[in-house]
């Protein structure tokens, strides 16, 4: 302006005065910089006609009006149509004008350009200048004048509707990797955290996920979750189309029995799994080796390469069989030909269970040693006692079957069999030392030695006490003297005896406790219809319950003593039967027959005295010639007895 008013000045004098093209061009220098925009006036707008000095209006000058053939709002709309529309908090497309490794510029049609940090651009490596970006705008002029855009919050507040868009459309998308977690990798996918499981990240096993942290992958989001705001992705999603195919076009071409070679791509406990060339086949830990392994590891490694023979194959479920020992010979085959039930053989156990253990006497071949070919005893116990894994045996062929490939053995045939010479090492009557292993209602189950067991009966533990269960009279695992009452070889049975070791006691309380006898005995139990008492010796009586009511006429009670008299005494059941009752009522009978007046006595000799008389002239009928005279002697003096009373 000012430079146009000096050209004005220097040519007042002069009758036209002509507007210099330059202080057009100065002017519009002058207005660029003051609204700092680059943008050129059409020059269609500038008057270049000359206007007399007396008539030029040096007010509308002063206004800036009048300069332009057209009105000044005119020229703000067209130079405002020039520049594009700027809202805060909004989210616009713009343009990466130019890039570096620190920061990105953007241009979106404003005044200025605005500058990124180039972080939020790490998802995608390729960016390059030219190239179209969403941008959030934080401020259109801060006080430097400075236009703040993020391209972060512009990718997270399109994300969700990206996300779920790029899920229905089943595009593919462009992530990026930022760390580790359980299971997996945490993925920006459009600003939002993407969860990547381990088993999608390939379709090989990944054995170091580290390696995969701070790339950029393409993904496919195969699961959003949208109450808990959760995204799935996979990148094995991509290439599992292809193997599909590829997986399609080699199984159409494999045969059963065919022979191919396989890398090792996986190791589990149950088989190796083995990449053909695009598809998996699984070789199961049986078909490994002939030999018994515990872990595939034992056989194969990770990356080895080797030959496989296809067993079977699935084309609908795309599963295929392999076998890796079957290209070598079946060890059965190469088995000695000598080998004969009867012989011994040594081998080591590979497995042991409770029924059993299986010993391979030749890689390959192996056979069962059942527990009960482990020891001659009759007590079955688990394998585990006998043998251990990996133990070095020697064993008996018990049956051999080459065609079902079958071996049974023994090691209990090693030693000879304790029944073979029972008889000789345990006659009867001859005493011995065992341990109880068992019991039974019926009796007590001994062990005499290893294979030898003996049963001693309930009844043949005590001579005196009653024992309702061997577990009163004795416990498992205690010593016991027994003498040897029958042997069976057959059956292998030997019937025992424990109270044979005393003679029978009974012979003797035969003559201590007879009938009508009384002794001391304490009450030991009460039924319901009978008592059991204790009565000297350690012998045991039994009494009901009407024969201990006492005097007083109150019933006996547990750990009383009182008399009791012997009723009935029972060898041969071992019985013998009391009353305590009696021995107060007899006492009282005596008292009462004694009190009876002497006539009565001496009508009872006269009763008893003619009862004597007939009875020996009912019998002289039956005696002899010879004992005449002594019997007419007696008769006599029966008769004179008679006259004096």
């Amino acid at each position: 302006m000012a430079k146009i008013t000096n050209d004005i000045n220097l040519q007042e004098n002069e009758d036209d005065i002509v507007i210099p093209q330059q202080a057009e061009e100065a002017e519009a220098e002058s207005m660029a910089e003051d609204t700092s925009i680059e943008t050129e006036i059409p020059k269609k707008h500038v008057s270049n006609v000359s206007i007399p000095v007396d008539k030029f209006d040096w007010d509308a000058f002063e206004q800036e009006k009048g300069v332009y053939d057209i009105d000044k709002t005119t020229i703000e709309s067209d130079y405002n149509q020039t520049l594009s529309k700027v809202v805060e908090n909004d989210v616009v497309e713009g343009t990466v004008v130019a890039l570096n490794k620190r920061e990105v510029i953007v241009n979106i049609g404003y005044k200025s350009e605005g500058v990124i940090n180039i972080n939020e651009f790490r998802y995608n490596p390729e960016l390059a200048a030219g190239d179209k970006v969403e941008v959030y705008v934080e401020n259109a002029e801060d006080k430097r004048g400075q236009l703040l855009l993020s391209h972060k919050k512009a990718r997270a507040i399109r994300s969700w509707g990206r996300v779920n868009e790029a899920l229905e459309k089943d595009e593919i998308v462009k992530g990026y990797i930022k760390c580790r977690t359980k299971g997996g990798m945490i993925v920006d996918v459009f600003g939002i955290e993407a969860f990547l499981p381990g088993s999608q990240i390939d379709v090989k096993p990944i054995r170091d996920y580290d390696l995969f942290v701070n790339k950029t992958m393409e993904f496919k989001i195969v699961k959003i979750n949208h109450e808990y705001r959760n995204v799935v992705v996979s990148h094995k999603a991509l290439i599992e189309a292809e193997l599909e195919a590829q997986k399609a076009e080699i199984i159409s071409k494999l045969e059963k029995g065919q022979v191919l070679e396989g890398t090792v791509k996986n190791i589990t406990t149950y088989g190796v799994f083995i990449d053909l060339g695009g598809v998996d086949g699984l070789i199961h830990i049986t078909d490994l080796s002939w030999g018994r392994i515990s872990h595939p590891e034992e056989i194969v490694a990770l990356d080895q390469k080797l030959n496989v023979v296809i067993l079977d194959f699935d084309d609908a479920k795309k599963r295929i069989a392999l076998g890796l020992k079957q290209l070598t010979p079946h060890p059965w085959d190469a088995l000695d030909t000598n080998l004969n039930v009867g012989d011994k053989v040594k081998g080591r156990v590979v497995v042991i269970a409770d029924y059993g253990a299986f010993v391979e006497i030749h890689p390959g071949v192996e056979g069962l040693i059942h527990v009960s070919e482990m020891s001659w005893s009759q007590h079955l116990r688990s394998a585990q006692d006998f043998l251990k894994v990996n133990e070095e045996v020697e064993a008996v062929i018990l049956t051999l079957d080459r065609e079902e490939r079958k071996m049974s053995l023994g090691i209990k045939q090693l030693k000879p069999d304790p029944w073979a010479t029972i008889s000789e090492r345990y006659p009867v009557g001859s005493r011995h030392h065992a341990k109880v292993r068992n019991f039974t209602n019926f009796g007590v189950f001994v062990e005499m030695e290893e294979g030898v067991d003996g049963l001693v009966h309930i009844s043949d533990l005590s001579w005196t006490k009653k024992i309702k269960h061997p577990a009163e009279f004795t416990s498992i695992g205690s010593p016991l003297e027994v003498v040897v009452l029958e042997v069976d070889p057959d059956n292998r049975r030997l019937s025992l005896g424990h109270k044979q070791l005393e003679e029978n006691p009974w012979d003797v309380f035969e003559t201590v406790f007879t009938p009508g006898s009384v002794h001391e005995g304490t009450i030991l139990t009460i039924a319901d219809k009978h008592a059991i008492v204790a009565l000297p010796y350690g012998v045991e009586g039994i009494a009901s319950a009407k024969q201990l009511v006492k005097e007083d006429g109150a019933t006996a009670k547990v750990d009383e003593r009182l008399p009791f008299k012997v009723l009935e005494f029972n060898k041969n059941s071992k019985r013998i039967t009391l009353s305590h009752t009696r021995t107060f009522e007899e006492l009282k009978k005596g008292a009462e027959d004694k009190a009876k007046s002497p006539e009565r006595e001496k009508s009872s000799e006269k009763e008893d005295t003619q009862k004597a008389v007939k009875k020996l002239k009912a019998n002289l009928e039956k005696t002899t010639f010879g004992d005449i005279s002594e019997l007419a002697a007696l008769k006599d003096e029966l008769d004179s007895g008679s006259q004096k009373e």
